[in-house]
C-alpha cells in the first residue's frame, strides 16, 4: 500500500462557486430545453483539501455531510457544534482565522452570488447503489462518454449537457442556474466571524462526535451540491477500530474479527474513490461501511487488526471489492445477483454448509419449487442461528403504492393488485419483480432497486405469495445483498476452528491472501 493509493484524486477549478442539485432544486431556475451547452460544466467541483494528516495511509472519511444545505433555500440549517474531549480544539480556516476553545460553533448563511453561474448536464439514475452507478459509468466509458458519480440524495451519474446520450439510457436534461452560495461563519460572543474553505480542526484529546471520540485531524470542506462536509483524515489501521466492532461485533471469535478486519482494509482501499466528486474517500453510513465511534475497539478487535496489519485480499493484482452481509440464508449470491454489475470468479453462486447438506439440497435454486424446499426444510447452514436466517414479511398494497410512490416510481394514481417474481438468479434471489397496477399499468423492479423500494424487506431470496385481495406474504432468507462473506457464517465457522485465512478462502475462492505487490 501506498499513501498515493489512498488520496483522492482530484482535478478541480479552484475556489468560486458551489452547484446545489437534488432536493435543493427548488430555488434554482431550470430551462428544459436541451441545446448545445459546451461550455458549461456539469457542476462546481470543491477545492481540494490538503492531506492534514502526518500518518501514512491516511482515508478522508466524510462524518456529516451536507451541511448547511437548507440555508439555499432560506430556512435555518442547524449549527455544526464541535465539542472537545479534553484540550482546546484548534480551528484555522483558509485566510488564516484561528479559533482555540473546548467548544467551537460554526454556523451556516446564504450568499448571492453576483455572476450567478450556470451548471448544464443529463442526470442518469438515481441508482439503488455505487455499484450499480459505476457499472453505468463504465458502460458510458466503453461508448467513448465521460461521466461523474454523484450522490446528492441518491446515486446519480452525470454527463455533460453537450453530449448525447444514446437513447437506450433514460436520462434527463438540466440546465441549473445557481444564484446562491452556502458560506460558513464562526458563531461565538464576538459574533459572526465569516469563514473560507477548506477548514483545518485538530483534536489534541479527540472530537466528541455523536456518541463517539474521534481522533482526526478534521477538515470541513464544500461539496459538489453546495452544501459541506466534516471529513476526518484517518489512517486506514485506525480507522478500522471504528468499522470491525460495528459491522460484525466485538464479541465475535478471534479469527472471525481478523477475517472482518482483511476485508474491510480491502473494501476501503478497492472504494476509496467512492465520493472522488466531493473530495473525499468514504462515507460513514451504510453506503460505505459503517463507521463510528472507534473508542468502541477492544483489545481483542485492536490485536486483529495489527495481527493482519496492510494484509488485503487481491486479484489480478488489485484489492478486491471484499463486499460482505449479516446472513446469506444459506447460499451465497453471484455478484450480478446483487447489482447491475459484470461477474466476477471470486463472488459466485454457493451453497454454504457442510457437504453432506449441500449434497441433499437440489439444484438450481432459480426453479422455485426447489427454492421453497430450500427455504422451507431445516437447513444445517453456517449461520443458521442469526434471527434473519429466515424470516416473513407481510406488505399490503397501500404500503407498496406509497413506497413507489416515494421512490418516483409511479404517479399517485397507481395502485398495485398483482405481485409476481419475473426472473430469478442462481442463488434463487429476485432479479425481477413485476407489480401490475388495478389500471392495467405495470412497474418492474429489478436487483438492489427491489429493497431500495420496499425496503422491509430484508433481502431478495424470497417468495411471494397473495394471502388476500391487496395483500401479499414475503417468505425469505438472509439479510443483505448476499455477495461475500456472510458474518454469520464466519462467527459459525471460527468456533468451528477455522482458521481466519480458511474463512477468506471459503467465501472468496480464487483470491490471493497478502499485501499489494
Amino acid at each position: 500500500m501506498n499513501k498515493s493509493y489512498l488520496q483522492v484524486q482530484k482535478r478541480f477549478f479552484g475556489f468560486g462557486l458551489f452547484l446545489l442539485i437534488g432536493a435543493y432544486y427548488s430555488n434554482q431556475a431550470f430551462i428544459a430545453n436541451p441545446r448545445k451547452v459546451n461550455f458549461f460544466a456539469t457542476h462546481q467541483a470543491p477545492p481540494e483539501t490538503p492531506l492534514i494528516s502526518l500518518e501514512k495511509n491516511v482515508l478522508l472519511v466524510g462524518i456529516e455531510p451536507y451541511l448547511g444545505k437548507e440555508t439555499i433555500n432560506d430556512n435555518i440549517s442547524p449549527a455544526l457544534k464541535l465539542l472537545s474531549n479534553g484540550r482546546n480544539l484548534i480551528l484555522k480556516d483558509a485566510d488564516g482565522v484561528i479559533r482555540k476553545a473546548k467548544e467551537i460553533n460554526i454556523g451556516w448563511r446564504a450568499q448571492q452570488l453576483k455572476n450567478p453561474k450556470i451548471f448544464a448536464r443529463n442526470t442518469i439514475g438515481p441508482f439503488a447503489s455505487f455499484e450499480s452507478a459505476e457499472r453505468m459509468a463504465n458502460d458510458l466509458i466503453d461508448k467513448g462518454i465521460e461521466s461523474t458519480i454523484a450522490h446528492p440524495l441518491d446515486w446519480e451519474v452525470w454527463v455533460s449537457g453537450d453530449i448525447e446520450i444514446p437513447v437506450s439510457i433514460k436520462s434527463t436534461y438540466q440546465k441549473i442556474k445557481v444564484s446562491k452560495t452556502v458560506l460558513p461563519y464562526l458563531d461565538g460572543n464576538s459574533g459572526k466571524i465569516s469563514l473560507k474553505g477548506p477548514i483545518s480542526l485538530q483534536a489534541p484529546d479527540g472530537l466528541r462526535w455523536g456518541k463517539g471520540i474521534y481522533l482526526g485531524p478534521f477538515s470541513i470542506q464544500s461539496d459538489a451540491y453546495g452544501s459541506w462536509t466534516l471529513v476526518e483524515h484517518v489512517p486506514i489501521e485506525r480507522y478500522l477500530n471504528g468499522v470491525v466492532p460495528h459491522e460484525i461485533g466485538a464479541s465475535s471469535p478471534e479469527s472471525a474479527l481478523a477475517a472482518q478486519a482483511i476485508l474491510a482494509r480491502t473494501w476501503a482501499l478497492a472504494n476509496s474513490h467512492r465520493f472522488k466528486v466531493d473530495g473525499y474517500n468514504l462515507c460513514s453510513d451504510t453506503q460505505c461501511q459503517v463507521y463510528k465511534n472507534p473508542s468502541e475497539a477492544n483489545q481483542k478487535i485492536k490485536t486483529a487488526i495489527k495481527k493482519t496489519a496492510g494484509k488485503i485480499l487481491i486479484w489480478n493484482q488489485k484489492p478486491i471489492n471484499t463486499v460482505y452481509h449479516a446472513t446469506n440464508g444459506g447460499v451465497m449470491a453471484s455478484v450480478d445477483e446483487a447489482w447491475s454489475t459484470s461477474q466476477v470468479p471470486y463472488l459466485q453462486m454457493r451453497l454454504d454448509g457442510p457437504k453432506q447438506w449441500t449434497s441433499r439440497v437440489d439444484l438450481p435454486l432459480s426453479n422455485e419449487k426447489y427454492l421453497k424446499s430450500f427455504l422451507f426444510s431445516k437447513s444445517e447452514a453456517f449461520g443458521s442461528d442469526h434471527p434473519l436466517f429466515r424470516w416473513e414479511r407481510t406488505l399490503e398494497a397501500s404500503q407498496i403504492s406509497e413506497q413507489l410512490n416515494q421512490a418516483q416510481k409511479v404517479n399517485s394514481s397507481f395502485y398495485p393488485n398483482k405481485i409476481k417474481v419475473v426472473m430469478r438468479g442462481s442463488s434463487g434471489r429476485v432479479t425481477s419483480l413485476k407489480i401490475g397496477g388495478k389500471t392495467g399499468s405495470e412497474i418492474f423492479l429489478k436487483l438492489d432497486d427491489i429493497r431500495r423500494v420496499l425496503r422491509q424487506l430484508p433481502s431478495t431470496l424470497f417468495v411471494v405469495k397473495e394471502i388476500k385481495e391487496g395483500k401479499w406474504l414475503f417468505s425469505g432468507g438472509g439479510f443483505g445483498h448476499g455477495a461475500g462473506m456472510s458474518q454469520s457464517g464466519a462467527i459459525d465457522l471460527a468456533k468451528n476452528g477455522w482458521t481466519t485465512k480458511q474463512i477468506l478462502s471459503h467465501y472468496y475462492p480464487k483470491t490471493k491472501y497478502g499485501f499489494l505487490p
